[in-house]
């Protein structure tokens, strides 16, 4: 037994104990309540809580173990929802004024498949305005003063400040991976079209991807394969079979590893602190890592994802820039005005590279397991600075490919850095394979 307060258990653990009947989902739900209570003052991590409504779910769920019915893999365990997923019983309003009172009048396809594993939807968490750049007030765990990065701001800050064991964010450019390195969480974005976006705030039809957060790799895994699912809504989501990620997560590598680092050309954006972690690691790690001067199109490729990110934002929230100018924050109005001046010929172009980009790295993956980069350009920056540089999420998110940030370093002053796998495209439950032996390999 562990002497943890039951918000202090990972959800593997707790998922174990309430199917064991050593823990009750009202028990782990009213915990993590209190908690919040104590410190979501200043960390600002929930846009929308209703106590009531997440204790009543808990109860029906202890209800349905005692009376011996199926359990889900998540069942009991409470999940914290970015604010621009739609949930009918809960207000949805997108980090912006201008959806303040929103209701949905149906739940998005992952909140249906968490509802079908038994997890408590506890409430929402907070975004940056309609989930890009502009800061909203949560502040990082560790730190009170600095960001926990964005847009996927309050899904990290709750997780890392144990609110809730597990939350759900989404991903344009580095919206799951940047908010868990500042924050130290596990962050996982799985291969784009193996999560439904059904229902979800779009932002970027090309790039818009879905991911999790947890205390553990396990963690991380374990939500991914619950909501991972086939959804003909979603143009991108695929019919084939997902990977098992908590298989991937729990198994052992039976050969070691083949990593890639590629010497990148924004590398004088990484910290100094950053810089030096990471040469400790790749000393660490020795002839498994092989260095490679990153091909020249890769500087490109950053306005290759801004090209495509700015145009479809502007194309398929048209009418909410339209009809609410004025309500839009002054971060978000020049990133607006600049997408509405790109032309068709320069997006379509700008897909072009990015299928290109698709295949060099499906071809690039005959080769190496998985790459090693980081995470974010450091530790979390001040509130006053905004919610952090995604460059190095950037390629990786324009491709679609599986990510995994893991939390393996810190810098200067204190706070965390992620290191970050990425691995080839529907290989995700080898990528945690790696990371699994990664974590082992350097502790």
């Amino acid at each position: 037994m562990t002497d943890l307060p039951p918000h202090g258990l990972s959800a593997t653990d707790a998922a174990q104990k309430i199917r064991e009947g050593w823990l009750t989902s009202v028990e782990l739900v009213q915990s993590c309540l209190d908690r919040i209570e104590q410190t979501d003052g200043q960390l600002k991590a929930w846009a929308h809580l209703d106590k009531e409504y997440a204790l009543a779910q808990a109860k029906e769920m202890d209800d349905n173990r005692f009376r011996g019915r199926p359990m889900g893999s998540l069942h009991g365990i409470p999940v914290g929802l970015k604010d621009i997923i739609d949930t009918k019983d809960l207000r949805t309003e997108r980090g912006t004024t201008i959806f303040k009172g929103r209701q949905p009048d149906t739940d998005a396809t992952i909140v249906n498949r968490l509802r079908e594993e038994g997890a408590v939807i506890l409430g929402k968490t907070v975004t940056t305005e309609l989930a890009f750049m502009h800061a909203a007030d949560t502040s990082n765990p560790h730190n009170p003063e600095h960001t926990p990065g964005g847009s996927s701001s309050g899904s990290a800050a709750a997780v890392a400040g144990y609110h809730v064991p597990l939350a759900i964010g989404t991903q344009t450019n580095g919206s799951v991976i940047r908010p868990a390195s500042f924050c130290g969480t596990y962050g996982f974005k799985p291969s784009r079209g193996i999560i439904s976006r059904s229902g979800l705030l779009q932002t970027s039809n090309s790039l818009d991807q879905v991911g999790v957060f947890g205390r553990t790799l396990e963690d991380a895994a374990l939500l991914s394969d619950a909501i991972g699912c086939y959804d003909p809504q979603d143009e991108k989501s695929y019919t084939r079979h997902r990977p098992h990620m908590l298989e991937g997560a729990q198994k052992e590598v039976e050969i070691e590893p083949e990593l890639a680092w590629f010497d990148l050309p924004f590398a004088d954006r990484l910290s100094q602190d950053s810089k030096e972690g990471f040469e400790e690691v790749l000393s660490a790690l020795g002839a498994r890592v092989t260095r490679i001067e990153a091909p020249e199109n890769f500087t490109g490729l950053i306005d290759t994802q801004r090209i495509i990110h700015e145009y479809e934002i502007c194309m398929h929230q048209a009418d909410v820039f339209n009809n609410h100018w004025d309500a839009i924050s002054n971060t978000l109005k020049p990133i607006i005005e600049r997408g509405r001046k790109i032309s068709k010929d320069e997006y379509e172009y700008a897909l072009d590279i990015m299928g290109q980009t698709e295949s060099f790295l499906a071809e690039f993956f005959l080769d190496y397991d998985a790459i090693i980069t980081p995470s974010s350009t450091g530790e979390a920056p001040l509130l006053s600075a905004g919610t952090g540089d995604p460059v190095f999420c950037t390629l990786w998110t324009l491709a679609g490919l599986p990510c995994v940030s893991l939390p393996m370093m810190v810098g200067s002053n204190g706070l965390p850095i992620g290191v970050q796998l990425v691995a080839g495209y529907e290989e995700d439950d080898r990528l945690l394979r790696t990371a699994n032996w990664l974590l082992t390999e350097l502790q």
